[in-house]
């Protein structure tokens, strides 16, 4: 089954919802050292370097988290691939019935679109640089 992809104003819907972060659902940030200069709030960064590595340990912390949004800088290439094995991974446990169903997401236009929108939202994106997003992607 391919794998869906969530707006960016749909996961912040998700967010500013009565919905538990790490309990309802989960943001993994698989950027590497682009993760600099902002994320979404409460997301997990789990660099894309190392992720082949770490991803039974994820999906075991994970495996009651019925939704798991993935996303790199442009949700192009690293946040889809890492949502293509954690979804295989976590599939396999769901058929030997050790998981839950779930839904795995990737976020459209990654963090770049995400915090071109959202960046003067504190409820949505920390640690955010103004510096390091000087450039068109800021408005």
């Amino acid at each position: 089954m391919p794998i869906k992809y969530i707006s960016p104003d749909e996961l912040a819907a998700i967010i500013k919802s009565d919905k538990t972060p790490s309990k309802d659902y989960i943001i993994v940030d698989v950027r590497d050292d682009d993760w600099q200069g902002g994320n979404i709030k409460g997301s997990h960064n789990s660099p894309s370097a190392e992720f082949l590595v770490k991803v039974d340990q994820l999906v075991k912390q994970t495996k009651d988290v019925p939704l798991v949004v993935f996303h790199c800088a442009l949700s192009q290439a690293r946040g889809p691939k890492a949502a293509r094995i954690y979804a295989e991974t976590r599939d396999l446990l769901q058929a030997e019935g050790e998981d839950i169903p779930h839904q795995v997401l990737i976020l459209r236009g990654g963090f770049s679109d995400f915090q071109a929108k959202f960046h003067a939202d504190p409820h949505l994106v920390e640690n955010w640089d103004a510096e390091v997003w000087a450039s068109e992607w800021s408005t």
